[in-house]
C-alpha cells in the first residue's frame, strides 16, 4: 500500500473529432512529466470532444487509443485514464452498434478497468446517442480507492456519495464556461460531503459547436482546500501529492461519515 499518491490532470484545448491530434497533445505533455507520477488523468472523450457523431471517431476496446493508452502506462509504469468513445456490436445482431461514453483505466502492467457514463446529458441529446451505464466503479490502485465519473455524473450527488470509502474521486469533464461556476462549486460539495480528495479535469477552447470551454481544472482535499489549480483558457497540468494517513486521521477524528444515511439506488 502506498500512502502517498502523485496524481496529474492534463487540461486541453481539444481538437474536434481528431484523435491523432489529441493523442500527439498528450503525449507531448505526458513525456514532460517526471517519472515518479503515480496517475495521469485525461478528460472527458479526450480523443474527440464531446461529440454527438461517435460513428466519426468511435473504436472498439482493441483500437488503436487503448493500445495507445496501455503502451504509455507501460512506458511511464503510472496509471492512466480518461474517457473516449467505444462502439461494440453484437454476434446475434452485427448492424446494432452501440456507443458508449467510456471511462477507461489503464493501470502499469496494462490491465485495465472501465466505467460508463451513469447520466447522460439530455440537453445535449447524449441520451438518444450513447449507452448510459447502471454500474459504479471503486478503483483499487496501490492501497487507493478510486471511484470515476464523467462530467453529468457531478449534479448527482446520491451516485457520488461515499457509501464505499473510496479515498479519491475523480470527475473528467467538457463543461462550457457558462456553467463553470457550478463545476468548480459541486466539485467542492463533492469533497466536503464524501471527505475525500476530489480531482476534476475539464478542457479548454471552442467546439464545432460553438460551446466554449475554461478548463478551470482542480485538486481539492477531503475538507475543502484547494491544492492544485489552472485559470480560465490554460493549457497544462494541475498536479499534487495527496496523502491518504491525513486523509484517514481527519476523517476519524471528526466521524462524519458514520453519520452517513444509507439507501439504495434504482436503476
Amino acid at each position: 500500500m502506498k500512502n502517498e499518491l502523485k496524481i496529474v490532470g492534463i487540461q486541453a484545448d481539444l481538437v474536434w473529432e481528431n484523435p491523432a491530434k489529441n493523442i500527439a497533445f498528450f503525449e507531448q505533455e505526458i513525456e514532460k512529466l517526471n517519472s515518479d507520477v503515480d496517475l495521469i488523468v485525461l478528460p472527458e472523450m479526450f480523443t474527440s470532444g464531446f461529440t454527438m457523431h461517435p460513428e466519426n471517431v468511435a473504436e472498439k476496446m482493441d483500437g488503436c487509443t487503448i493500445s495507445w493508452l496501455q503502451k504509455i502506462a507501460s512506458k511511464k509504469q503510472t496509471a492512466i485514464c480518461g474517457s473516449l468513445v467505444i462502439k461494440r456490436s453484437f454476434e446475434s445482431d452485427q448492424d446494432n452498434i452501440r456507443y458508449y461514453n467510456k471511462f477507461v483505466f489503464v493501470f502499469p502492467s496494462g490491465e485495465i478497468e472501465t466505467y460508463d457514463k451513469r447520466h447522460s446529458f439530455t440537453l445535449a441529446g447524449e441520451d438518444k446517442v450513447y449507452t448510459s451505464g447502471c454500474k459504479k466503479l471503486i478503483i483499487e490502485y496501490k492501497g487507493w480507492k478510486i471511484c470515476p465519473l464523467i462530467c453529468y455524473d457531478l449534479r448527482f450527488p446520491v451516485w457520488a456519495r461515499n457509501t464505499e470509502n473510496y479515498d479519491l474521486l475523480l470527475f473528467i469533464a467538457n463543461w462550457p464556461v457558462v456553467r463553470i461556476k457550478a463545476w468548480d462549486t459541486l466539485l467542492r460539495a463533492r469533497a466536503i460531503e464524501n471527505m475525500c480528495y476530489v480531482m476534476g479535469v475539464n478542457r479548454t477552447g471552442k467546439d464545432a459547436n460553438n460551446y466554449q470551454y475554461s478548463g478551470n481544472s482542480l485538486i481539492i482535499d477531503y475538507l475543502g482546500k484547494e491544492l492544485s489549480s489552472l485559470g480560465e483558457n490554460e493549457v497544462g497540468n494541475i498536479t499534487a501529492t495527496i496523502f491518504k494517513d491525513k486523509q484517514e486521521s481527519v476523517r476519524e477524528k471528526l466521524g462524519f461519515l458514520n453519520d452517513r444515511d444509507y439507501f439504495s439506488v434504482q436503476i
